[in-house]
């Protein structure tokens, strides 16, 4: 069978689509360009199993709608995948009804807005599928091993039979990680995201995914606990062999590994020793998501001797009622503490923020901006992220926003980060963003400045800091208020 699994272009005045991001979405004024792992991993699985697939990523390959057109249907697929977020859901439903059209390929569309509401997309576009969940992988190499036999469905599919629509029940996280192959970097075009991408410091770079997705899966704001509600972890040992072959492969200077949270415990501790016991230490660094609170200084000194570079955070408020309303399992002084650990140990620590929650009021923005700036001055944060509060469907923060009728629109186009979307009656959207930028100016502090002059030892480092400076302008951009900069 001939599968295409694709990302059409999404040009907009609004920038690039940063559709293959793991967690949410956001139209960039400078790109950046994330390696779709588990696309990747399911373009591989077909493949092996002997099937033609094409990766045809429209987007880090900046082709025109004309040129993306043309490679798919010269191609001729029978069966075309595309992966879909909430901001790009209604682009998508355009997209396939134009293709249904006048092709005569299946079409199967996969991601968390339709995990979500998969009711609302078999409404409003002809789509043959819906894979829900985040083993949609699994998922699609069973629809095809089936010749789309319904009665051979894994749980988690909707399709159409007639003119009904029907589903397969509730997805399952039941399948077992170390079964899927390698990614096959050549057939995915891992080129494509190896240098553009703004987390490496040191190129060429990929990633991997060591679990799917976070162990503590209960952030009431996280689109990703929609698909990955259950946690499940690879071999440590088999997550070593494979990096060990991206290095002599490919020659990987920095890699990233997406899962939502690194796997802890005796997981880590045998992932870094075995790091350290081949030499891999020396050869590359690695990068991940990690959650305060759980690791000790012993622990991040132990990462940062395993090759560790980057520890990224997610703290999202100083405020300990918005911490618990999201069920962070966090406190503040966790994020002080934990910060201070890491960096001290030779990481550079990388903090999420969101801005735009519905209870706070200026002294509780206040308060998240003052965290953070304080936490670049002293030397504890290295890089930051701010961003818009956005309850995204299938979340328990989207349905207790619209019970409470507290959203301004159900237009998911206006999901984007661009704009509120959700009423904060305690402060304007206008102080929202100056507040998002007077944290992104933290980094021109004198002691961030110094902080970040002294850590300042290579050629790698200064090529770093200088996309630093380039992609703090593009922020300071996309979160433009009216109050000049």
């Amino acid at each position: 069978m001939r599968v295409a699994i694709v990302y059409p272009p999404m040009k907009s005045e609004k920038g690039v689509a940063l559709l293959t991001q793991n967690r949410q979405f956001q139209w960039f004024s400078r790109p950046t360009y994330i390696f779709p792992v588990v696309p990747a991993t399911a373009a591989t699985m077909l493949a092996k199993e002997g099937h033609e697939v094409l990766f045809l990523d429209g987007i880090a390959r900046n082709l025109s709608d004309e040129e993306f057109e043309s490679r798919l249907w010269q191609f001729n697929p029978d069966v075309v995948v595309l992966e879909t977020k909430t901001p790009v859901v209604k682009r998508h439903w355009r997209w396939i009804s134009q293709a249904k059209e006048s092709h005569n390929a299946k079409i199967v569309i996969v991601g968390d807005h339709v995990t979500a509401m998969p009711e609302e997309t078999m409404e409003n576009c002809p789509v043959d599928f819906i894979l829900t969940g985040g083993d949609w992988d699994f998922l699609l190499k069973n629809i095809i091993e089936a010749n789309f036999d319904a009665s051979k469905f894994e749980c988690g599919v909707w399709y159409r039979e007639g003119g009904t629509v029907k589903s397969t029940g509730a997805f399952k996280l039941d399948h077992d990680l170390n079964s899927a192959p390698w990614i096959d970097r050549e057939l995915v075009h891992w080129e494509l995201y190896a240098f553009k991408n703004g987390n490496f410091r040191r190129t060429p770079g990929t990633y991997i995914m060591s679990g799917r997705d976070c162990w503590h899966a209960k952030c009431t704001f996280c689109s990703w606990t929609t698909l990955y509600p259950t946690y499940r972890t690879r071999d440590p040992i088999d997550v070593v062999d494979e990096i060990e072959m991206l290095v002599k492969k490919y020659g990987i200077k920095e890699l990233m590994d997406d899962s939502g949270s690194l796997p802890v415990g005796k997981w880590l501790e045998t992932f870094c020793n075995e790091i350290i016991k081949r030499g891999l230490n020396r050869k590359l660094r690695i990068d991940c998501n990690m959650r305060f609170g759980r690791l000790r200084a012993e622990d991040y000194r132990l990462m940062r001797k395993a090759g560790f570079r980057l520890v990224l955070f997610g703290v999202e408020s100083a405020n300990q009622a918005t911490l618990d309303k999201f069920v962070k399992a966090l406190k503040v002084e966790d994020v002080e503490q934990g910060a201070k650990w890491a960096s001290e140990a030779g990481l550079d620590v990388h903090l999420t923020f969101m801005f735009g929650h519905a209870w706070e009021g200026p002294s509780e923005i206040a308060s998240t901006v003052k965290l953070a700036r304080s936490l670049l001055a002293k030397g504890h944060a290295s890089t930051l992220q701010c961003t818009l509060t956005i309850p995204y469907p299938g979340t328990p923060l989207f349905k207790e926003l619209k019970e409470k009728d507290a959203l301004h629109t159900l237009d998911w186009d206006e999901y984007d980060m661009r704009r509120a979307v959700t009423k904060t009656p305690l402060v304007s959207e206008e102080e929202i963003k100056r507040a998002i930028q007077d944290v992104y100016r933290g980094f021109l502090q004198p002691r961030a400045l110094l902080h970040r002059l002294f850590s300042t030892r290579t050629l790698f480092d200064f090529g770093f800091y200088y996309r630093g400076i380039r992609s703090l302008i593009g922020h300071l951009t996309d979160f433009k208020s009216s109050t000049s900069l």
